[in-house]
């Protein structure tokens, strides 16, 4: 798989990379990140291997990510060949609880400031970032859809929603004839698979293609975090944060999934990165992975991800000690009651070669290839 193979994304006729290039790291607003000119050399760089896939977020770097984007984007005059996507959620202006959230007066406001920072008239894939609890599917999706019709978008997505969530939007749209959602996007790595349970085979079946966020477990898979006393060290912003809610990573579990990744990395003669990062972009429903770098040797890294395949004997190694414990209603599902199910009957799957009754080839469903 090179850069250049471009892929469906979902259901849709957008074609995009494997490898998504992430911008949250353009600027450096927040105290980390890259200043300008290393931004700009990893997006040529990007641009150069066959990348077309661009990820950002009003929110990233307060903004510095859109506007650096898109002056990358201008200066190149790229905006026909890429694909830019970002994201609407977080609240612009503290005290302003309209200002933030997924409902119509916010998403409205905050497509014209992306569409400003990006210097563009249209977003190629405009995702709702999180799940505020609180506007209706029915509300996101309409908005999106006149957001199509307008021009100023030209696909929808979801970002860090509930399946239950993604599953009512997508029947919603599909029972009026609006805009379908083309994509999922979700955090998924070694020490992170839960999407495995509902959003990977909703996503196939609903057509959403997957586009995978922190395939590096924060940085935890790149090698850079050993144990210590107090948890992990290492040099990285995953040691400052991690111990707070929803950041702790540094557990027995994941360390022994570093463990593992090193020796399988070892013997394959591979950086541990790029490991991880082949492993996630080649898992069923994965349509696109997003990297992203501070520095230009650790894009070149993670770049040659795509150029190797992992032997079967050492990724089931990976899948064994990464593997999720089971929880109901999963571990019901099983061989048992199934053979109760059939009747004892083997029961599989269709023959190679059945046409399943969809427009598109059931194998876009999912973001791979077109034929």
């Amino acid at each position: 798989m090179s850069l250049d193979a471009y892929y469906t994304l979902g259901r849709s006729g957008l074609r995009v990379s494997r490898l998504a290039l992430g911008t949250m790291t353009f600027g450096d607003n927040w105290g980390w990140g890259a200043a300008e000119d290393t931004a700009r050399a990893m997006f040529d760089r990007y641009l150069h291997a066959g990348g077309n896939f661009f990820d950002t977020a009003d929110l990233y770097t307060e903004g510095a990510s859109e506007e650096l984007l898109g002056k990358f984007v201008a200066d190149s005059g790229s905006r026909d060949r890429v694909v830019l996507s970002t994201k609407f959620s977080y609240n612009a202006q503290p005290g302003n609880p309209n200002a933030g959230g997924n409902g119509r007066k916010n998403i409205l406001r905050a497509v014209e400031g992306s569409l400003r920072r990006l210097r563009t008239d249209y977003i190629d894939l405009y995702i709702l970032h999180t799940w505020d609890r609180l506007t209706p599917a029915e509300e996101v999706v309409r908005t999106l859809d006149d957001l199509v019709r307008d021009g100023k978008i030209r696909y929808a997505g979801l970002s860090d929603v509930p399946a239950w969530y993604a599953s009512r939007a997508q029947t919603y749209a599909e029972a009026h004839a609006l805009t379908p959602l083309v994509n999922l996007q979700l955090e998924y790595s070694l020490i992170e698979r839960h999407i495995e349970h509902e959003f990977v085979p909703m996503a196939g079946e609903l057509g959403m293609g997957i586009t995978a966020w922190s395939p590096m477990g924060m940085g935890l898979l790149s090698g850079k975090y050993k144990p210590s006393e107090a948890g992990g060290a290492g040099e990285g912003r995953l040691a400052k944060i991690s111990g707070t809610p929803g950041f702790d990573r540094f557990t027995e579990r994941n360390w022994a999934i570093v463990a593992t990744l090193e020796e399988v990395a070892g013997k394959m003669g591979r950086p541990m990165a790029q490991v991880a990062l082949n492993w996630v972009a080649t898992q069923p429903g994965i349509a696109s992975v997003i990297i992203g770098a501070t520095k230009l040797a650790q894009l070149d890294d993670n770049l040659s991800a795509l150029s190797f395949e992992i032997p079967a004997d050492l990724r089931a190694r990976l899948d064994e000690v990464s593997a999720l414990e089971p929880t109901f209603p999963y571990w019901f599902f099983g061989d048992v009651q199934q053979s109760r199910i059939h009747g004892g009957v083997a029961v599989g799957s269709k023959p190679a070669g059945y046409a399943p009754p969809v427009y598109v080839p059931a194998v876009q469903q999912a973001g791979f290839k077109a034929d």
